[in-house]
């Protein structure tokens, strides 16, 4: 009757009787350590409670007996000669074993939940490099396209100088010989190179000041604020990571995600958002952004 002695432990040591032979029959009989670590990881499911649809003698791991079936005087005598009777002394002393063995998993369980959010928090920090270096290549090549913007803007200015120049020299050319070189032999002032012509306001609408950077001001749940400088080609993903970074919460916890909002007029970013520049959004120069936990779906 090994198997009503553990469950007769089980129950000493504060499980429920249901929750008890509800272990025992689904860990196979495997001994109180099994039945044990069934229970601490189930014990927190919602039909832990609930009964098997089983006889007994099934959830015991065995058939009843015939004199089980007898009837209620037959079945007392056969397990009260077949159950072995412990002394106080060796109740408490395997109460004392089964108390320890269940502290030692529950330390097995910490260790290994700690072990999982370090594992989680370095995944996250790999994550934010590998954002942080998509974000610097960006940068570099924003960088190379309008170094390349410039150089070809330079090269048609020199080219438009160029023709006027030639222009120049082909009406003087025409008017020497259209007055037989009387106007080559007048004095006449040194040509000189044209500068660009101002264009008049009726002719080209004013421009509109373009901004390079965009200072951010977040503000945290619990009142705190953040501010930094971004830049105006910067997308909103980097404005997320800087605040999943930098948002004071006790390291080792796990971090539930932020929804950015802007205060004025009300707008929730969605996940699209986060690839759009700043400047896309109208964030440029300044922008008050407020964090909201977002529920994971």
């Amino acid at each position: 009757m090994a198997e009503l002695t553990a469950l007769e432990s089980l129950i000493e040591m504060g499980f429920p009787r249901g929750r008890a032979e509800k272990a025992l029959a689904l860990t196979g009989n495997q001994g109180i350590e099994a039945a044990m670590d069934w229970l601490m990881e189930h014990e927190d499911d919602p039909d832990v409670d609930e009964p098997l649809e089983t006889p007994l003698g099934h959830i015991l791991g065995r058939e009843p007996t015939s004199s089980e079936q007898v009837g209620p005087e037959g079945s007392g005598s056969a397990a009260g000669e077949s159950k072995p009777i412990l002394t106080e002394e060796e109740r408490q002393e395997q109460t004392k074993r089964m108390l320890e063995l269940v502290a030692q998993k529950q330390r097995e369980r910490e260790e290994r939940e700690e072990r999982e959010a370090l594992e989680r928090e370095k995944q996250r920090r790999r994550q934010g490099q590998e954002l942080s270096a998509a974000r610097q290549k960006l940068q570099e090549d924003e960088m190379r396209r309008a170094a390349e913007e410039r150089r070809r803007e330079k090269a048609e200015e020199l080219a438009a100088r160029q023709r006027v120049r030639e222009k120049i020299e082909r009406d003087k050319a025409e008017r020497a010989k259209k007055y037989g070189g009387s106007v080559s032999s007048r004095s006449s002032p040194p040509a000189t190179d044209p500068g660009p012509v101002p264009s008049s306001p009726s002719q080209e609408p004013p421009t509109k000041r373009e901004y390079d950077q965009c200072r951010i001001q977040v503000r945290l749940p619990d009142g705190t604020s953040l501010t930094q400088t971004f830049r105006a080609r910067e997308q909103l993903a980097a404005v997320r990571l800087y605040v999943e970074l930098h948002r004071g919460e006790e390291p080792g916890q796990d971090q539930d995600p932020v929804q950015l909002l802007s205060g004025f007029p009300r707008r929730a970013f969605s996940e699209a958002d986060m690839e759009r520049p700043l400047q896309e959004l109208g964030l440029v120069p300044s922008a008050v952004l407020i964090v909201a936990k977002k529920c994971p779906s």
